[in-house]
């Protein structure tokens, strides 16, 4: 947890207001499960998640992944905010007396999702920005692109923190949001994830249930991510597309082989 995290806690606490305050925090977290649950269908995992004033981020490494995945994954977090957005709608519509208790959750996960659409960079919405440019017109007009807009949406949060002081209301969010924003656009690389690495011990000592595919080695490293499942040991039968036996990969021979492959690549190319 970032140590002006706790200093923001203890503002709304001292302000009566730790209800709201936890729950966008919640909000924050389920943001980031949504990112996380989407890069292990393209074989990374969530190495490290940081509590700030402004949210929630994780770090790792998706070097390597297509224009297309790291779209997905940038709208995968906002797409679970909406999702929670709808069901405590949804819970309005049948069980009406429930708004008393959940309207803070609802405007937490619409807010988080509608805010991280802004196309700022590091905001998801930058990060799509940033790729369609990238794919448009290559990446050093992308990342020019996403610094200017970054830049003057900064200057707008700024300008209307100030406008609403000389009025006397003083908005701190807006401030911390500019703030945000000016560090953010000057990061590096997105970092977010690792290569995904399981350590099946502790479950292959109680038994687990063997998962056995039958998958052509056509099939991309990405296709046979698809297969993987947590407390389900995975066995690849792998056959030429037509229909010839050629070997079996073990759970641990093919995440030895994703630690080197192009998930976009066919499975032929890494077995022996």
């Amino acid at each position: 947890m970032h140590p002006l995290f706790w200093v923001l806690a203890a503002w709304f606490l001292w302000r009566g207001e730790g209800l709201l305050f936890f729950t966008v925090t919640a909000a924050a977290l389920l943001h980031e499960c949504g990112h996380a649950f989407y890069a292990a269908r393209i074989g990374c995992r969530l190495r490290r998640l940081l509590l700030t004033p402004c949210g929630a981020v994780v770090r790792g490494d998706i070097a390597g992944i297509s224009l297309k995945d790291e779209v997905l994954l940038a709208l995968a977090g906002p797409a679970v905010n909406a999702a929670c957005a709808c069901l405590f709608a949804g819970l309005w519509w049948f069980f009406p007396a429930a708004y008393a208790y959940t309207d803070a959750a609802f405007y937490a996960s619409a807010g988080l999702c509608l805010a991280n659409l802004l196309p700022a960079w590091p905001l998801d919405g930058g990060r799509v920005l940033y790729c369609a440019a990238a794919r448009l017109r290559g990446e050093p007009f992308a990342r020019r692109l996403a610094l200017a807009v970054t830049l003057a949406l900064a200057a707008a949060a700024l300008a209307l923190f100030a406008a609403l002081a000389a009025g006397g209301a003083w908005n701190v969010s807006l401030l911390l949001f500019s703030l945000f924003l000016v560090c953010g656009c000057f990061g590096g690389q997105d970092c977010r994830y690792e290569r995904l690495r399981l350590d099946p011990a502790p479950r292959l000592a109680r038994g687990m249930e063997v998962r056995r595919v039958a998958l052509s080695q056509a099939c991309s490293v990405k296709k046979a991510l698809s297969f993987l499942e947590r407390g389900r040991w995975l066995e690849l039968d792998l056959f030429t597309p037509q229909g010839e036996y050629v070997c079996t990969l073990t759970q641990s021979d093919f995440l030895e082989i994703l630690q080197r492959a192009d998930i976009y690549r066919p499975l032929s190319e890494y077995i022996g």
